[in-house]
């Protein structure tokens, strides 16, 4: 398969390196948007790349720290290991996460595939004890088994991030169309925002955004109680618009060599995800 110039993806990529993510980290602070760093990749089934897949987690909250840009970090456990073993990955989860801690940042383990659904959240909350104010997981509103999952989440006082879900799931597992996965959303943003702990909506879809902020202040949480997450690249001036109404606007960052596969699945994985891209080519 012959690869597209880089240029295609670089609205939604910062680059290849470290550096250009915090380049592009800092450029974000300055206009009043915070953001997440994700080091592109997945399922790495060798110890030596999972080592190497966790040095450079390490190396990333070094240079978070170093730079002082306003930034977490997200990292995927098939990065970390899960692949190898459950062991393995907690054993590397744990070193990424005692490096957030001493430099007093946070870690969003997203979430992957169904598959991973279970382990994620187990792994989640043989975390939560020792690192509770440095780690938090995803939450897939197109998953039927998502509901109690929130309110397990809601009861352990855990940092979640709600989003809709990009991977092709069988209908065995998740809401085929598209109102059931926007109401399965919405009720989950409330239920974070009525009962969570600082809770992250992420999400490009309006109607989505305008729900969650109504039932922010119906609920009587302030802005400074949630944050409103985003991709980088997606609806930029939206973003700032919605940080000058003043909420905590966060931006997700990926980066790294592994971009083609991130950008090419981003496509294919949902067809919807074609028509949204070209779109916003053309938007601000």
């Amino acid at each position: 398969m012959i690869h597209p110039p880089f240029a295609l993806a670089r609205r939604f990529v910062a680059g290849e390196a470290l550096p250009d993510a915090i380049e592009v980290a800092r450029r974000l602070n300055g206009r009043g948007l915070l953001a997440t760093l994700d080091i592109l990749g997945e399922n790495i089934a060798d110890r030596t790349g999972v080592r190497a897949a966790r040095d450079a987690y390490v190396r990333l909250l070094d240079e978070i720290a170093l730079s002082g840009v306003d930034s977490n970090i997200s990292i995927k456990l098939t990065m970390l290991g899960l692949d190898v073993s459950r062991e393995f990955c907690e054993e590397n989860l744990r070193a990424v996460l005692a490096a957030a801690r001493e430099r007093m940042n946070f870690v969003r383990i997203d979430m992957e595939g169904s598959r991973y659904t279970a382990a994620t959240l187990e792994l989640f909350g043989d975390m939560r004890g020792e690192f509770a104010d440095h780690v938090g997981p995803v939450i897939q509103s197109y998953l039927y088994r998502s509901r109690p999952d929130v309110e397990e989440l809601v009861r352990l006082r855990a940092r979640v991030r709600l989003v809709k879900g990009a991977y092709k799931e069988p209908e065995s597992v998740a809401f085929p169309h598209r109102e059931d996965v926007n109401r399965s959303f919405d009720e989950l943003a409330e239920r974070l925002l009525a009962g969570g702990r600082y809770p992250a909506i992420a999400t490009h879809d309006d109607a989505r955004i305008a729900h969650a902020v109504e039932a922010a202040e119906r609920l009587g949480v302030p802005p400074t109680g949630y944050e409103l997450q985003m991709l980088y690249g997606i609806r930029p001036r939206f973003q700032e618009e919605l940080a000058r109404r003043g909420h905590r606007v966060r931006v997700y960052v990926p980066y790294g060599a592994e971009w083609f596969p991130y950008f090419y699945r981003r496509l294919r994985e949902r067809k919807e995800n074609v028509l949204f891209v070209l779109k916003n080519l053309l938007r601000g």
